[in-house]
């Protein structure tokens, strides 16, 4: 009797942290690839000791549990990722379930911190790294052009490394990161880019939050720029919020977003001007990069030649590499919510550094119009690579900004 009674307690247990917390459908309503899927957790009660979210996709062979992560904050977030093609039209059933168990994803996106570097790894093949360090120029050049705040390396899913720092052209270069160079503060000029002007800089200044998860992995970084030329000490003329997040995708393709969110703490806030640098997100390319063995494609259908200072929703760039695909590139997309967009780019022509055509890339929102930053508000850009190895043509490029653009339409039922 005894034995029976435990066995019915354990099904009733089963059975209670079974029941489904919400069911809903996410409708493709364009061609997508590889979109997450953000889902409100307002309203749904899933912070309990009880057990643990779990997702499951309902089709016609019963209910497979996908991998998914929850996003805390104002609101709550379940994220999750329907990978593959996506047609228009088509649509995906789920129903979300407290369980008294969780699923383990079979890849992994893990963080890894060192004295210098905060590095993501996809199963431990790197990603990216980093640089909280302050990092020095070579011996013999102006300590001015130190920085710290940027990443590099960025590898591709093969291993080529495809960023480039303190080229000898251009020392202030620092792989990936936010260039804003021409700015005013009331009426005074102040470079935060060309740092050999010594009129400002770009500092880490801490980490305020660090994530890993079966869907995404990344942190938050708090970023100062340093304004020299302040009446007394050196001021902060904006901080920066920089968001890096690498969606766990497996390991033959890189998904990263990144995120940037600018303030001002000056009283009459800070202009940046209108420039064809100065922006949310720069790149400068591999050294192995010129004009002969890497290509460029805008969604506009603009190239090397005529990409500079046009408009696009997402940039190509690609060229040679030693990975077995022989090429490797980086998918630059645009969120539509950003400043601009389609946003203006700066693309260095064929001729640049002495015609060896580098190659240098960057979504410029004030190429063409001033932008006050007011006091005390916030400015976000969302930016989005796809990193590869191999081809990635423009119907596919398409693809992959329209999962960036919004969310799928998620319907509960």
């Amino acid at each position: 009797m005894k034995l029976k009674l435990l066995l019915l307690a354990m099904v009733v247990a089963h059975t209670v942290l079974a029941q489904p917390l919400a069911k809903f459908k996410v409708k493709i309503e364009n061609d997508r690839i590889d979109a997450p899927v953000s889902l409100s957790l307002d309203g749904i009660n899933y912070n309990t000791d009880k057990g643990s979210l779990v997702l499951y996709e309902i089709t016609k062979d019963g209910e497979n549990a996908i991998n998914c992560q929850i996003e805390t904050g104002h609101s709550a977030t379940l994220w999750f990722i329907l990978k593959g093609d996506l047609k228009k039209g088509s649509e995906r059933e789920f129903v979300l379930k407290l369980e008294d168990k969780s699923n383990a994803a079979s890849t992994v996106v893990s963080l890894k911190k060192d004295s210098k570097d905060l590095s993501l790894l996809m199963n431990e093949k790197p990603v990216l790294n980093y640089r909280f360090a302050t990092t020095y120029p070579p011996d013999g050049i102006d300590p001015l052009y130190k920085r710290s705040g940027f990443i590099h390396p960025l590898w591709s899913p093969g291993g080529k490394v495809l960023t480039r720092i303190q080229a000898p052209d251009h020392y202030h270069h620092y792989g990936i990161w936010g260039p804003w160079t021409k700015t005013h503060i009331d009426d005074r000029a102040v470079d935060f880019w060309n740092l050999k002007s010594g009129e400002g800089t770009v500092k880490f200044a801490g980490f305020i939050s660090e994530a890993e998860g079966a869907v995404f992995s990344g942190f938050k970084a708090l970023q100062q720029h340093i304004d020299f030329g302040a009446k007394g000490e050196d001021q902060i003329a904006m901080n920066e919020i920089l968001d890096i997040r690498a969606w766990n995708l497996g390991d033959g393709m890189w998904m990263i977003d990144y995120t940037t969110s600018l303030s001002s703490p000056l009283k009459n806030g800070i202009m940046l001007d209108a420039y064809r640098y100065g922006g949310g997100i720069g790149w400068r390319a591999t050294e192995s990069w010129h004009k002969d063995n890497c290509t460029v494609l805008t969604s506009d259908g603009k190239t090397r030649v005529d990409a500079d200072g046009s408009y696009a929703k997402w940039c190509r760039i690609e060229g040679a590499s030693e990975v077995q695909e022989g090429r490797s590139g980086i998918l630059f997309l645009s969120h539509p919510s950003n400043r601009m967009h389609p946003e203006p780019m700066r693309v260095w022509p064929l001729d640049a550094n002495g015609n060896r055509g580098d190659m240098y890339f960057e979504f410029v929102p004030i190429r063409h119009d001033d932008w006050k930053l007011e006091p005390k508000q916030n400015y976000t850009l969302k930016y989005r690579m796809i990193v590869f190895d191999g081809d990635l043509d423009a119907e596919t490029a398409e693809k992959y900004w329209n999962s960036f653009s919004c969310n799928p339409q998620v319907v509960f039922e």
